[in-house]
């Protein structure tokens, strides 16, 4: 018979100390002292799922435990919001057909990155948007979307949404790029974007990423707000080496460069541009 475990856990400043380390070492994540409470909250259920007595064992659990690597990002998908939309900030969508796919018309291809896509909404928009600029002309579209997370990216890949998720989306839009289950209530990416993006797992605090071809554009919202001003500076000035000369990268509404040493210059709000001159 199994009992219910109705431990009441609390965390130590030592034990918080050594999460947020670990957190700040391995993703980047700066988490502030007064998000102990958060921690505590997100964290106990799995605590109690795990039958641990404390915060120091999990820590353990997380570090060394057998599957250690695949717990820590179980724990960073518990104390991430992963909150997309399709189609969030549309400025960024309307400058990629508008100008990005113009300057690219006499080669026809474009190559972008993703590069936190969680669960997928972002690189469909992309690829939606580039169906809807190519118009009947054929392009070589690839598109990276990448993010720390394995769950959240095995549910990028399945393409598959509730049709809450979607309503967001113009008739014409979801009619075109989605098959309605038959239930009516979930969708699914079409062939005709889905094609074109890969999934794969990157921890943007690595130095190096798996791409070998350079970027005409990277999208980076909403995650640099999670980072202190050092990681920020780090991950941005990597971004440009993987960058075409002019490519682009786009960052969140809420985000800025302003205040961090990088060559990118500012093109428009949340729009920066490794510019070819800057290039030796």
């Amino acid at each position: 018979m199994s009992v219910t475990n109705t431990t009441h856990y609390s965390i130590s400043d030592q034990e918080f100390s050594q999460f947020r380390e670990l957190l700040y070492t391995e993703s980047g994540i700066n988490l502030s002292e007064h998000k102990k409470t958060l921690l505590v909250s997100r964290l106990t259920k799995r605590l109690r799922k795990l039958e641990l007595k404390s915060f120091s064992e999990y820590y353990n659990y997380v570090v060394n435990g057998v599957n250690g690597g695949e717990e820590f990002v179980r724990m960073l998908d518990l104390l991430s919001t992963n909150k997309t939309d399709f189609f969030r900030e549309p400025k960024h969508f309307d400058f990629l057909a508008d100008h990005i796919m113009p300057e690219l018309s006499s080669t026809k291809k474009i190559r972008i990155w993703s590069s936190a896509c969680s669960s997928g909404e972002e690189p469909y928009s992309i690829a939606i948007t580039l169906c809807e600029a190519m118009g009947s002309e054929k392009w070589d579209c690839k598109i990276l979307a990448s993010d720390l997370s394995t769950r959240v990216l095995a549910h990028a890949a399945n393409g598959i949404y509730d049709k809450a998720r979607v309503a967001g989306l113009d008739a014409t839009r979801l009619h075109r790029y989605f098959l309605k289950g038959k239930k009516g209530d979930k969708v699914k990416a079409k062939k005709e974007i889905s094609e074109m993006i890969i999934f794969k797992r990157i921890n943007l605090m690595n130095d190096d990423y798996p791409i070998k071809t350079p970027l005409d554009l990277i999208f980076c919202r909403n995650v640099m707000i999670y980072f202190d001003k050092q990681t920020q500076e780090r991950l941005v000035n990597n971004f440009y080496r993987y960058l075409k000369p002019n490519g682009y990268l786009f960052i969140g509404h809420s985000e800025s460069l302003q205040w961090l040493e990088t060559p990118f210059i500012p093109i428009a709000p949340t729009i920066y541009q490794k510019k070819e001159d800057d290039v030796h």
